[in-house]
């Protein structure tokens, strides 16, 4: 059984900043990210690191969210700077290996404008 459990979001005005941060339960994990899903809308890809630590961003978050970890903590963050009203939705980590994929819990993310 593989936990994950979200922290960090809440409410800010735009241009302010927030961190997520997301704990597994283990680590053996091919990549682990994060993802949204705002109302009436699919859920989409917003950052993930893989094992190599090789970085991948969705075009509207590029230059101004950070995805990072800490093996030690199998902890992940998103560092999410200069936000926008748009980047309101509730936000999931997600980690994957060879055979499965698992979701947290997720956690809300509100921007006032």
């Amino acid at each position: 059984q593989v936990q994950l459990v979200e922290s960090g979001g809440g409410l800010v005005q735009a241009g302010g900043s927030l961190r997520l941060s997301c704990a597994a339960s283990r680590s053996i994990f091919s990549a682990i990210g994060w993802y949204r899903q705002a109302p009436g809308k699919q859920r989409e890809l917003v950052a993930e690191i893989t094992r190599a630590n090789s970085k991948n961003y969705a075009e509207a978050v590029k230059g101004r969210f950070a995805i990072s970890r800490d093996n030690a903590k199998n902890t992940v963050y998103l560092q999410m700077n200069s936000l926008k009203p748009e980047d309101t939705a509730v936000y999931y980590c997600s980690a994957r290996n060879t055979l499965n994929r698992y979701w947290g819990q997720g956690t809300q993310v509100t921007i006032s404008s």
